[in-house]
């Protein structure tokens, strides 16, 4: 009996964690939007912006050591991983065209990943 209280407090504070860890991520990607608004309007905007992609790409590894958290020790479903994976992938993806200045790709991918992480939010 204690040891599924202690299995169920764990989980939900896994859970919590998790979407915690999505909440910051989705803040981030907005934070960039702004940041990128002011990249075209201001001298300060461009370091802004990369130190927001630099906090946005630490937010994406938060979320999969929270899914991986999550998943792991409750022995859940492994599909929170495969999407934190992804988005960290994407992560990387939009940091490389960034830097590479393109933003036909740049800023659609910027958008795609504000859109699936405000749903991961909200299945959460």
């Amino acid at each position: 009996m204690a040891t599924q209280l202690t299995a169920t407090a764990n989980a939900r504070r896994s859970s919590s964690f998790l979407q915690t860890a999505i909440a910051l991520q989705t803040l981030t990607i907005f934070l960039q939007a702004v940041s990128a608004g002011l990249l075209l309007t201001s001298s300060y905007g461009e370091t802004l912006h990369s130190v927001g992609a630099r906090v946005m790409y630490g937010a994406s590894m938060l979320y999969v050591l929270a899914a991986v958290l999550a998943w792991k020790p409750g022995g859940g479903s492994p599909r929170p991983v495969w999407h934190a994976s992804g988005f960290l992938v994407l992560a990387s993806v939009q940091v490389v065209l960034g830097i590479a200045h393109v933003p036909s790709v740049h800023l659609p991918l910027g958008v795609l990943m504000f859109g699936l992480s405000v749903l991961a939010l909200a299945r959460r």
